[in-house]
């Protein structure tokens, strides 16, 4: 992996973590088109930039992270299911990731949804994430769970589970970003854990494109989350479905075509 493809993945990874696009189908479509031969640096490269995306939502949101403890206890209560289910089924996932077609057709369902949220969950009483029960944020937690499939987006999954727990657009994609904290990091420890335990050792160079890459999608990842918030709120995720399904359209067309993707 050279410098220029490092930085635009960190590019892709800080844009597209928490859009309701998915960052595994951009990473894959990313990775094809720029020529990166999947390899175990490649993979530990894409999962770690991950932190650099998880300290943004921390900086951003900075007060709220050292607020009152409850917030902490919500976030574990929703955290919980992903634990869970992503242990249990853990075989099952690493298996669809190696499916580039069920990347595409996540994304294009996903697409359809997203065309028709808005108008299915428009009147929103909740404005507020610290409003949230543990029994709403529980059941935000069971939604994020889709997202193991990969294509559907994390943040596509849990902001509509919260929309469906009449949480408005705003806290909705708040308590998304909140929760991505504990999920992310959690999955990233696990990923680095695993190179650790399988003898991976990374060079002085792979070293510096880490850094890179992790402070090129922290800032990405900042600016993308102060933009969506206002976009959302004005315009809502119609715009977001379509995209999906263009995505995933021309995933289709690739893989129909013949052309190799590689599921990094």
């Amino acid at each position: 992996m050279t410098l220029y493809q490092a930085i635009l993945l960190a590019i892709i990874e800080g844009l597209t973590e928490f859009l309701p696009v998915s960052s595994t189908g951009h990473m894959i479509l990313g990775s094809s088109l720029m020529g990166i031969q999947s390899d175990n640096f490649v993979k530990l490269f894409t999962v770690a930039i991950q932190l650099g995306a998880i300290l943004s939502v921390i900086v951003l949101y900075f007060k709220r992270f050292f607020q009152t403890i409850g917030f902490y206890f919500k976030l574990l209560v929703a955290f919980l299911p992903a634990v869970f289910f992503g242990l249990l089924l853990s075989d099952k996932i690493d298996q669809l990731l190696e499916s580039p077609l069920g990347v595409a057709i996540a994304l294009l369902a996903g697409g359809v949804i997203l065309l028709f949220v808005d108008n299915w969950f428009k009147n929103g009483s909740i404005d507020n994430t610290d409003d949230i029960s543990y029994g709403t944020a529980f059941k935000i937690g069971l939604f994020q769970c889709i997202s193991m499939i990969p294509g559907v987006s994390r943040s596509a999954s849990t902001i509509v589970g919260g929309m469906s727990q009449k949480l408005s657009r705003k806290a909705a994609a708040e308590f998304s970003f909140f929760l991505a904290v504990p999920t992310m990091f959690g999955a990233t420890a696990k990923k680095l854990f695993d190179f650790y335990q399988d003898g991976f050792v990374i060079s002085q160079e792979q070293v510096n494109l880490l850094l890179i890459g992790n402070i090129v999608a922290f800032i990405v990842a900042m600016l993308a989350i102060r933009y969506f918030i206002t976009f959302l709120q004005t315009r809502g995720f119609r715009i977001f479905g379509w995209y999906r399904i263009i995505v995933g359209g021309i995933i289709l067309i690739l893989l129909l075509s013949g052309y190799d993707l590689q599921v990094i």
